[in-house]
């Protein structure tokens, strides 16, 4: 089957909408107290199926793919454990927008260019439909599962910044590999104080259903996504990856409101949509004026 702009652009819209569905399946999946008993197997799940797929390759694995897969999986375990906790205490539809910070805060770190000033509009407005979106039941301080997600989003944008600078340091890295340690990583390192707390004794009390969430969270919004990505850079630009992998809030938000009846207010709709307004503008504002070539891609898992 040849490659066609339309097939790739549906590989990347799926993307996107699995990961939108992942915040939803991690909300049903895991209960407050068993998160990192969670992540552990989820990204061990994840570890298994990616080295399997690289087969001869990982004894190819060097120190430096080592040692960016440690400090990337490092930085992606802080971000696991708020983006978890935060959505066992919030909506999924809030989580997902709310990650979207992660758009604007990325190119405010630092880059080769000065961010133009429109881009500030673009990052006022979705800062602003996350407020409206934390204050849609009302106006109060918002919970701590949102105040976590924010810290997440801020922790992906520096996982997003430092992939990019040490990925451009160090061009001769097999991306795989890394990825591989990066989710061994995780998968150690939420394993350790889920033993601490015992709580790998919930694992022969999970369900069927809970059992499937978790497959779908390592093999399809981890592995899969990863695989897509890669595929995808072979045959589009980093700015159609972005605009299409930018979708992930609006999917988040449909599917919360539609699969887990979401509450909608009409504070909360004028969020989402200044969220997904705003993150969408940033993206083509970054994509054309700011992010270095091959920036457009992001490696979450």
């Amino acid at each position: 089957m040849p490659v066609t702009r339309y097939r790739v652009d549906l590989t990347l819209l799926a993307v996107a909408v699995v990961w939108g569905s992942s915040y939803l399946a991690a909300k049903e999946a895991v209960a407050p107290g068993g998160v990192p008993a969670f992540l552990a197997l989820r990204f061990a799940i994840a570890a298994l199926v990616l080295a399997v797929l690289l087969g001869r390759r990982i004894g190819r694995i060097g120190r430096d793919e080592l040692l960016a897969g440690a400090l990337f999986g490092t930085i992606l375990t802080a971000i696991c454990l708020c983006e978890t906790y935060g959505v066992t205490r919030t909506s999924a539809s809030n989580a997902g927008l709310i990650m979207a910070l992660t758009v604007v805060i990325t190119p405010l770190l630092g880059g080769r260019r000065a961010v133009l000033r429109r881009f500030y509009g673009a990052a006022a407005m979705v800062v602003l439909g996350c407020i409206a979106l934390t204050q849609a039941g009302g106006f109060a301080f918002p919970g701590s599962g949102d105040l976590l997600v924010a810290t997440a989003a801020v922790l992906r944008a520096v996982h997003v910044t430092v992939m990019s600078r040490v990925s451009q340091r160090s061009r001769r890295l097999d991306t795989a590999a890394v990825t591989l340690v990066q989710l061994v990583t995780v998968s150690v390192l939420t394993a350790v104080p889920a033993g601490i707390l015992g709580q790998f004794a919930v694992l022969p009390q999970m369900s069927g259903w809970d059992w499937v969430l978790t497959g779908y969270l390592a093999l399809v919004c981890t592995v899969f996504a990863f695989g897509a990505q890669l595929w995808a850079l072979r045959y589009s630009t980093p700015a159609r990856m972005s605009l299409l992998l930018g979708t992930e809030p609006l999917w988040a938000a449909v599917i919360g409101v539609g699969l887990a009846g979401d509450p909608v207010t009409a504070l909360g709709a004028l969020g989402a949509v200044l969220v997904v307004t705003g993150t969408n503008w940033g993206r083509v504002i970054d994509s054309a004026t700011i992010s270095p070539p091959g920036a457009g891609s992001r490696n979450r898992a």
